[in-house]
Formats: structure tokens, C-alpha cells, sequence
């Protein structure tokens, strides 16, 4: 499924759970998605009241977007059923585990759908580990 990564995430992360969410945009943030003018530095969900929500997304504006532009790092709205937004807040407040965005992609009908991640932080030492385990793996393998 092609789509934009966020591949600093799975190094600074240790992923728990996935979830496919939808998102609430608008015309020029979709056409700058499909030119792959995206930034995930910085970006994670956090619910306001029963809401959850990406912050820190950094969409590029669109460059024949003129006056009907969109803010680059506006709050955008993540459509996911009620019953996981519960779980997810719950396992969120409870744990002190965080929401990242992992890709960004289109769906068969060209729907925008964000990969979120339900994630707990590593360690600087941790990802030091990770690092030597996956070098190792690489040379097992002869690459």
C-alpha cells in the first residue's frame, strides 16, 4: 500500500497497536497529500473533549491553491467509531503511551486514511540496542 511514511517514528517508537483512521480536510491539503508534500517531524494525536485530533502535521500549502489555501499546521480532525476513541483514551490517560502518525495513504475509493499508532517513547539507549540488533541482522544476511 504505497502512501507516506513516517519512518522516524518506528526508531523513536516502539509501536503497540495500529489503527486507520480517516481525516477531516480540505481540497488543497488533498491534491498537496497526493504531490507528497508532507512533514511528519513533530506530529501526534491528542484528544480535545471526545474529539481526537493530529497536531503538527506539517501539509505544504498547494501552489495553485491562491486564496482558498489551508493553514500548513492546522488541527485536523481523525474520524475514527466512538468505541475506539474510548479505547484509545483509555489505554492513552492510563499508560502514558502516545499517538504517532506512522503513513498516509489513499484507500481503494481515494479516501485519505492516516496510520496512527498507538506507540510508547524509547529510550536513546534503547534505540542504540535496536540499531546494533538490526546491523547485526544485516550482516547475517549478507547485505
Amino acid at each position: 500500500m504505497p502512501g507516506l511514511e513516517n519512518r522516524k517514528a518506528r526508531h523513536d517508537y516502539e509501536v503497540l497497536e495500529t489503527y486507520e483512521a480517516g481525516l477531516a480536510l480540505k481540497g488543497t491539503e488533498v491534491k498537496s497529500i497526493r504531490a507528497g508534500q508532507v512533514d511528519f517531524t513533530g506530529s501526534f494525536a491528542r484528544f480535545e473533549g471526545d474529539e481526537l485530533f493530529l497536531e503538527n502535521l506539517y501539509i505544504a500549502p498547494y501552489e495553485k491553491g491562491g486564496y482558498t489555501n489551508h493553514d500548513p499546521r492546522r488541527l485536523r480532525k481523525l474520524l475514527l467509531h466512538r468505541r475506539e476513541l474510548d479505547r484509545l483514551r483509555a489505554k492513552v490517560e492510563q499508560k502514558g503511551l502516545t499517538l504517532v502518525p506512522l503513513r498516509i495513504y489513499f484507500n481503494e475509493r481515494g479516501r485519505a486514511k492516516l496510520l496512527l499508532a498507538l506507540a510508547k517513547g524509547r529510550r536513546d539507549y534503547q534505540k542504540k540496542q535496536e540499531d546494533k540488533r538490526k546491523a547485526v541482522q544485516r550482516e547475517v544476511r549478507g547485505w
